[in-house]
C-alpha cells in the first residue's frame, strides 16, 4: 500500500511540474552535465515525467502493473539523462523518448513469461506488433488464413514468416509449469508432464562409461608420446594435436629441413605410436 500511494504521489507531481522552455533546459542539462547538480537533475526528470506515464500507458494492455511501467520509464529517463549531450541542440524530450520506450520495452519482455523471448531486434518488432496487426488484418478478413495472415505480417514487418508464426503460438498459450499433473497413470500414480519429456542423451551409465575410456585413452597417449624424440613430439603435436594444425612446409622451415623430410617424420612418429599402443593395450587395435 505503501509503494501504491508513493507512486500516486509521483504521478500527481509529475503532472503539476511545469514544463521547460528550451533555454532553461539547456540551462539544466549543462549544470547536471558539468557540474553534477543534482538539484538541475530533478528538474529535468520531473519535467519530462508526464513523457513516462504517457509511453507507459501505450503498454499497458500486456498484463503488467502500471506502477512498473512507470518505473522502468523511470530508470529510461535516468539513463537519457546520464547520456544527453546538450550542445546538440535537441530537446531532451526527443533524446529521451527511446531510452523510456526501450527501457519499458526490455521490463515487459523480461517479465511477461518464463521463457525468455524478443532477444533480436525482430522477435522485440513481432512482440509488439504482431497483435495489433493481427487485429487490422483479419478485421473484415475473417477468413484469411494463418499461413497467409503470418505472410502479410512478415512482409509488413520484414521478418520470416515462419518467425511470426513461432512468436503467434507463444502470444496465444500461456506458461505452463512442466510439474503440473497432467493425469493418471496405467498403474494409478498420477504423472507431471516433465515425465514425457524425451532425451536424446546417452543413459548415466553409458556417460561414465565414455568418461572412463576418454581417461584411459589420454594416459595410453602420453605414454606413448614420451617414446617420441623431440623432433617427432613437436611435430605430431603440431600436425595432429592442436586445433589449427601446422601445415607441412611451415614445420619445414621452422626445422630447418624440408617439407618431404616433415612428412616423413610424421609417418615414422605415427607408426612408433602405433607400435607403441597396441604392444601395451592390445585392445586400442579395434578402435
Amino acid at each position: 500500500m505503501k509503494s501504491t500511494s508513493a507512486n500516486r504521489q509521483m504521478v500527481r507531481a509529475a503532472m503539476t511540474a511545469p514544463y521547460l522552455e528550451r533555454g532553461e533546459e539547456h540551462d539544466l542539462a549543462l549544470a547536471w552535465r558539468d557540474r553534477d547538480d543534482q538539484q538541475a537533475l530533478h528538474k529535468i526528470t520531473m519535467a519530462h515525467m508526464r513523457l513516462v506515464i504517457s509511453m507507459a500507458a501505450k503498454f499497458k494492455n500486456f498484463g503488467l502493473p502500471m506502477n512498473d511501467l512507470i518505473q522502468e520509464g523511470h530508470v529510461g529517463l535516468l539513463e537519457a539523462a546520464a547520456r544527453f549531450d546538450p550542445d546538440r541542440e535537441v530537446r531532451f524530450s526527443t533524446y529521451a523518448s527511446w531510452w523510456i520506450r526501450a527501457s519499458i520495452q526490455d521490463f515487459i519482455l523480461r517479465n511477461w513469461s518464463i521463457v525468455r523471448g524478443g532477444t533480436s531486434s525482430a522477435q522485440k518488432a513481432l512482440f509488439f506488433n504482431l497483435r495489433r496487426l493481427r487485429a487490422r488484418l483479419t478485421q473484415g478478413n475473417q477468413g484469411i488464413t494463418d499461413s497467409a495472415l503470418h505472410s502479410k505480417i512478415a512482409d509488413a514487418l520484414g521478418v520470416h514468416a515462419r518467425d511470426v508464426a513461432v512468436m503467434d503460438a507463444r502470444l496465444s498459450g500461456a506458461d505452463t509449469s512442466l510439474n503440473a499433473p497432467i493425469g493418471g497413470t496405467d498403474d494409478g500414480t498420477s504423472a507431471d508432464r516433465v515425465d514425457f519429456l524425451e532425451s536424446n542423451d546417452p543413459l548415466p551409465d553409458e556417460q561414465v562409461s565414455t568418461i572412463i575410456d576418454e581417461e584411459r585413452r589420454n594416459v595410453w597417449l602420453v605414454q606413448a608420446l614420451e617414446t617420441l624424440n623431440p623432433r617427432e613430439l613437436r611435430i605430431i603435436n603440431e600436425r595432429r594435436l592442436t586445433e589449427d594444425s601446422a601445415t607441412l612446409e611451415s614445420l619445414g622451415q621452422s626445422l630447418g629441413i624440408s617439407k618431404e623430410r616433415v612428412r616423413q617424420i610424421e609417418s615414422r612418429a605415427l607408426e612408433k605410436l602405433r607400435d607403441v599402443l597396441t604392444e601395451a593395450t592390445p585392445e586400442i587395435a579395434s578402435l
